[in-house]
């Protein structure tokens, strides 16, 4: 079974905790260090951000990062070695989340069967649109038993959002607001009810609340209206500011407390 299936299939009473880092970034070398450090610390499911230099959807800290990693001089090859490295070790689903060009660059097919060898479950490509995904991406990575993850927006209609949960597996990446990533304080009545919307609609997929995640008021928001949370800008500045991922987390989990 897909591991990232198996999560959501053993831990339907559990909130999940998903984070979210720039491989490359602070250090070209870290990326499994990283990784096994959020293992051992109890994150339920990681998100490798792949680095690009037009990542539009992501706000300056998720930007910052993706610029010192190709600086640092990371490239999706790369990545996928310093993944195959550490793939016997890792027992919770890896979701690379990258922009379409250098995954198109690599090869579809070619990026689909390096996931797999190297232990990624999923993919996030924010700026892939949903007919190439159904008619060039999904029956490739149905043949590698990858999953694609695709994202609703608020702004998201309800006969989209049920297409989007018709066609896609895994699970859905519901994104708290239209805007870019970046902390928020908290989630305003609109963002709220926009959760009750996707909740009222039992959807087949679970979904995973991301983008403003940042303390105790956006994380148990977010856990109470769905599967669970994806902190990425947040677990991003903290990384960035101790070049430690233990160090990283404890401060993490300290702001998930106030």
């Amino acid at each position: 079974m897909n591991k990232i299936n198996q999560l959501f299939s053993e831990n339907q009473d559990k909130k999940l905790l998903s984070l979210y880092f720039c491989a490359g970034a602070p250090t070209l070398d870290g990326t499994g260090e990283v990784i096994l450090t959020l293992q051992r610390r109890g994150i339920s499911m990681i998100e490798v951000g792949i680095p690009f230099s037009d990542p539009m959807a992501d706000g300056p800290v998720i930007q910052d990062a993706a610029t010192k990693a190709l600086k640092n001089g990371m490239t999706l090859r790369k990545l996928f070695e310093q993944l195959k490295a550490i793939k016997d070790q890792v027992r919770i689903p890896l979701v690379l989340m990258g922009y379409l060009n250098p995954i198109m660059q690599y090869g579809i097919e070619a990026f689909c069967r390096s996931c797999v060898e190297c232990g990624v479950s999923g993919a996030i490509i924010p700026d892939l649109p949903f007919k190439d995904y159904l008619e060039v991406v999904k029956p490739i990575a149905d043949r590698y038993d990858l999953r694609i993850i695709m994202l609703i927006t608020p702004e998201t209609s309800d006969e989209r959002v049920r297409f989007i949960d018709e066609h896609t597996d895994g699970f859905i990446y519901m994104v708290s607001s239209a805007a870019i990533t970046g902390a928020q304080r908290s989630f305003d009545d609109a963002k709220q009810a926009y959760f009750r919307r996707i909740n009222a609609m039992n959807l087949r997929n679970p979904r995973m609340i991301g983008f403003g995640i940042s303390n105790k008021q956006t994380l148990e928001a977010a856990q109470q209206n769905a599967a669970g949370a994806i902190i990425g800008s947040k677990f991003v500045t903290l990384l960035s500011e101790s070049k430690n991922a233990d160090e990283a987390l404890d401060k993490l989990f300290a702001a998930l407390e106030k």
